[in-house]
C-alpha cells in the first residue's frame, strides 16, 4: 500500500505562486506515474498535470500550461506542483495520485490511478 500526503496549499492573491508537495511513504513511488487533479466545488475531479515514472514524459491540462509545473525527486519520493501567475478559476482541492502501472507517458483517466491523497486546499483570491 502506497500513503500520499499532499501539503503547501493555502491563500493565495491572483497572480501569487505557490508549491504543493506529494510525499508517498509505505513503499518507493520511483516506478509510477504520478499525477495531480483537482476538484472545484460542484465539479468533477479533473486531471491537471502528469509525470511518468523516470520524469522524462509530463503532460498538463490546456488551462494550466506555461503556469505550472510538475516535477518529482525519486530520491524523497516526493512529487510536486509548483503553480505560477495563480488566477481565481485555479480555487479547488488539488489532489495527488499514483499510478502503479509502469507508463512512457502519464495518463489522464482519473480511474487508472490507484492511490489518492486526502487532497490540500488551494484558495486564489482575486
Amino acid at each position: 500500500q502506497v500513503q500520499l500526503v499532499e501539503s503547501g496549499g493555502g491563500l493565495v492573491q491572483a497572480g501569487g505562486s505557490l508549491r504543493l508537495s506529494c510525499t508517498a511513504s509505505g513503499r518507493s513511488i520511483s516506478t509510477y506515474a504520478m499525477g495531480w487533479f483537482r476538484q472545484a466545488p460542484g465539479k468533477e475531479r479533473d486531471f491537471v498535470a502528469g509525470i511518468n515514472w523516470n520524469a522524462y514524459s509530463t503532460y498538463y491540462t490546456d488551462s494550466v500550461k506555461g503556469r505550472f509545473t510538475i516535477s518529482r525527486d525519486n530520491a524523497k519520493n516526493t512529487v510536486y506542483l509548483q503553480m505560477n501567475s495563480l488566477k481565481p478559476e485555479d480555487t479547488a482541492v488539488y489532489y495527488c495520485a499514483a499510478d502503479r502501472k509502469i507508463r512512457e507517458t502519464p495518463t489522464l483517466t482519473l480511474k487508472e490511478y490507484e492511490y489518492w491523497g486526502h487532497g490540500t486546499q488551494v484558495t486564489v483570491s482575486s
